[in-house]
């Protein structure tokens, strides 16, 4: 897929080592998507809407390479492309939640 793409090496390797981090921690960013998302069970989210949230989560709990609002904004144009109408309110309310949390953590 990634050859398909045509990703320059740097961002493949970006690509992978993301994938590779939400497999990681799939159990730690799916408790945290249903922490901040507790009326959608994490199983019944539309995959799009799933899959943007633990790349987006991944990146900002356990990575740290790309700043916060960076990753949020990312995620919601994601949403927006290939999500459903509302799918970037969505995305952008959790991580808008997990990233205050976060902040009011490292206080």
């Amino acid at each position: 897929m990634i050859e398909e793409a045509a990703l320059a090496e740097e961002g493949a390797l970006f690509a992978r080592e993301l994938v590779d981090g939400v497999l990681k921690n799939k159990g730690k960013i799916d408790n945290t998507i249903q922490t901040y998302a507790p009326a959608w069970p994490v199983a019944q989210l539309a995959t799009v809407d799933r899959n943007v949230l633990r790349l987006a989560i991944c990146e900002i709990l356990f990575d740290n390479r790309v700043p916060v609002k960076a990753a949020i904004n990312e995620a919601v144009e994601l949403a927006k492309t290939f999500g459903s109408d509302s799918s970037s309110k969505f995305v952008n309310g959790v991580l808008g939640t997990v990233s205050g949390q976060l902040n009011m953590e490292r206080r």
